[in-house]
């Protein structure tokens, strides 16, 4: 009798070694998949990859990685969104009227001055553009950027430098 209850408790442990194989095999297979595309992103973004050689850290690393490259593009998106911004200013302070198609076309140019003088025009425009520019960009961060979350990343954020 005492066989009986021991096979069938052999047949449910081998059953359960089955299902948790199953289900170790798909973990593995999403983790790998996960891998693949953080390393598509790092491609297709031009972002050099964090230094996974740090066995202590391999539980985390895909978080971390993630984190990293959040970090990372949030602070590019923010960079674009700035210097568009500053740009636009600029582009106002050159002379336009707010008509917004005349705008879109860009500066305004002094026919009468030579191309340097109009050079140097416009950098004074985008460097005088660069102060109003900053604040309004940040008026639109909140619509263009996704929120800051404090999940581990610890790269990037909010106390970066603007250019």
């Amino acid at each position: 009798m005492a066989l009986i209850g021991l096979k069938d408790e052999l047949l449910a442990a081998q059953a359960e070694a089955r299902n948790a194989k199953v289900q170790l095999e798909a973990e593995v297979a999403l983790n790998c998949r996960v891998r693949t595309v953080i390393s598509n992103l790092w491609t297709s973004w031009e972002v050099e990859p964090m230094d996974e050689s740090r066995e202590d850290a391999r539980g985390n690393a895909l978080v971390d990685q993630l984190c990293y490259l959040g970090a990372t593009l949030r602070d590019r998106v923010r960079d674009a969104l700035h210097i568009g911004v500053k740009r636009a200013m600029a582009v106002v302070c050159s002379g336009f009227s707010y008509d917004m198609e005349v705008v879109s076309h860009g500066f305004v140019i002094d026919i009468s001055k030579t191309d340097a003088e109009n050079e140097e025009r416009l950098h004074a425009l985008i460097d005088d553009a660069e102060a109003p520019g900053e604040r309004l960009a940040k008026l639109f961060e909140p619509k263009v950027l996704p929120h800051e979350t404090s999940s581990g990343g610890g790269e990037g954020g909010e106390d970066r430098a603007m250019d």
